[in-house]
């Protein structure tokens, strides 16, 4: 019998990726390109979405031929993207319209200012779970709408369509300007702050609250369901899913019961705990967010942590100071000391995102003496990543009512051993990672297949999981009570650093 496969579209902040995977859950094929990144003024970030589309036109192909396979063999196809990242199009012409607006992007600052001090303001976090910040894609449509003059009456007209990444790629998927369907899924909708997160639908009073046309919205769809049929690129197969790349996560990580989590460690961190079929309103930083929907049952929810820096760090070790030649260098060198000498680095590099969303905060080493050696430094950059996981898994706990059992990790840093071993010292619950470290394209793929029947139920896909490597905790209770004790009194020095008006 002719082999079949799941497609996997991860469209990433650096690049795109494709992956082939086969019934087992395991990667048969992969195929890649980098996007340019477009610095126009300090603060912005932006993306050329035709670069992105003409990307994902060549590397679809290159993912098949690398595993000898056609089109007919590929049952579905799921996409995982940036989320938050803001694209604009002009529906007749299929023309983006500037560049993507990054979700990185701050140039929204002032207008995020302005709308706080709106006397309904209070209505954003209440209806869609999330602060008002730059970090969302409601702020970024709004400027756009403002700076580009007849544009907002275009959008009234519903000339102009509004998406997240996955909107774009499935719209010139099944057709573009020949039919294409212009929808996005739940757990995308939850990052714009322009959804209720209890109907899963677009919010009337937000769109007026943000100034934003309804007419320029997709339609909101389940995470897990047949989209429409890909005419362009690969034809003829279903778009099955759609994900934001930390839930498409959650997904590849079966993490499909309460209290369950997962933590993807790449440039920052991104914390996302299940919990269950009602939205946790979180009084601790943490952000409410749809983790997954399936067709025809109820939205499961989750809370996610997101820290801004945590392999940045080790880059800036490597770039910024110099002190080693390659990032695994940094385990090495932190395993010529036997603990950090009492030193503590908080990278606050342009903020601290949760549970702390403390915009002035600015880096801080404390704790130097002429004892401390680069070994000490070395050690002291792994350790801010545990601490700060131990800081958003604690305001998880306390939000929740759930408590934290194990945490699967995923991510580039987790071919460190020694941060590994001390996130499981610092959270005193293990630390585990899978087999298939793709846990982004694999959550696409499976709920992409769990829509056609390629995939039975969840339990199958758990039954696909396999672990990799497992770290227990080990550290004495009285010595971790002492070191975090320490983290937190490092990191209230960060605060008011940046005074209002200067920057």
């Amino acid at each position: 019998m002719t082999e079949r496969y799941v497609m996997s579209i991860d469209q990433g902040t650096t690049s795109t990726r494709c992956i082939l995977f086969d019934h087992g859950g395991r990667l048969v094929s992969v195929a890649q390109r980098e996007h340019k990144q477009h610095f126009p003024k300090p603060g912005w970030v932006e993306h050329d979405a035709v670069e992105i589309w003409r990307n994902l036109e060549r590397i679809a192909p290159e993912a098949l031929a690398q595993a000898g396979a056609t089109p007919a063999q590929v049952a579905a196809i799921g996409i995982a993207n940036q989320r938050e990242t803001t694209v604009l199009w002009d529906r007749r012409t299929g023309t983006p319209i500037g560049r993507a607006v990054v979700w990185q992007d701050t140039r929204t600052d002032a207008l995020i200012e302005e709308l706080a001090q709106e006397r309904n303001a209070g209505i954003v976090a209440e209806r869609s779970g999330l602060p008002l910040a730059t970090y969302f894609s409601a702020p970024r449509i709004r400027w756009m709408l403002d700076h580009d003059p007849g544009l907002r009456e275009r959008a009234e007209r519903g000339e102009v369509l509004f998406g997240t990444m996955e909107s774009w790629l499935i719209w010139n998927l099944t057709g573009g300007l020949d039919g294409g369907i212009h929808v996005t899924d739940v757990t995308n909708a939850s990052r714009t702050l322009l959804m209720d997160l209890n109907s899963l639908a677009w919010d009337d009073e937000l769109l007026a609250f943000f100034g934003i046309p309804r007419a320029m919205m997709p339609e909101i769809r389940s995470s897990t369901e047949t989209y429409g049929v890909a005419r362009r690129v690969i034809p003829n197969v279903h778009i099955g899913a759609a994900l934001g790349d930390q839930q498409a996560a959650l997904f590849g990580q079966t993490c499909f019961s309460p209290g369950e989590a997962k933590c993807t460690y790449g440039t920052g961190g991104f914390l996302l705990m299940n919990t269950g079929n009602e939205p946790v309103r979180s009084s601790n930083g943490l952000l409410t967010t749809v983790g997954y929907k399936i067709a025809g049952e109820p939205a499961v929810y989750a809370l996610e942590g997101s820290i801004a820096i945590t392999g940045a760090l080790v880059q800036w070790f490597r770039d910024g100071l110099g002190l080693i030649s390659s990032a695994p260098e940094i385990e090495t060198l932190a395993r010529t000391v036997d603990d950090n000498g009492g030193c503590y680095i908080v990278p606050a590099f342009s903020g601290l995102f949760a549970p702390h969303w403390r915009s002035e905060a600015r880096g801080i080493i404390v704790g130097l003496t002429s004892y401390i050696t680069k070994g000490h430094l070395a050690r002291a950059v792994l350790e801010a990543t545990g601490w700060q996981t131990r800081e958003v898994v604690d305001a998880m706990n306390r939000d929740s009512g759930l408590s934290l059992k194990e945490l699967k990790v995923d991510g580039g840093m987790t071919a460190d051993h020694l941060l590994m071993q001390f996130i499981a010292d610092v959270l005193n619950v293990p630390a585990v990672r899978p087999m298939v470290v793709e846990t982004v394209s694999l959550g696409a793929a499976y709920a992409a297949g769990l829509a056609v029947g390629y995939w039975a139920d969840l339990e199958g896909l758990r039954r696909n999981w396999h672990r990799a490597a497992r770290w227990v905790p080990s550290m004495d209770p009285e010595r971790r009570a002492s070191e975090y004790d320490n983290w937190q009194r490092a990191v209230e020095r960060t605060f008011d650093w940046i005074k209002p008006g200067s920057r």
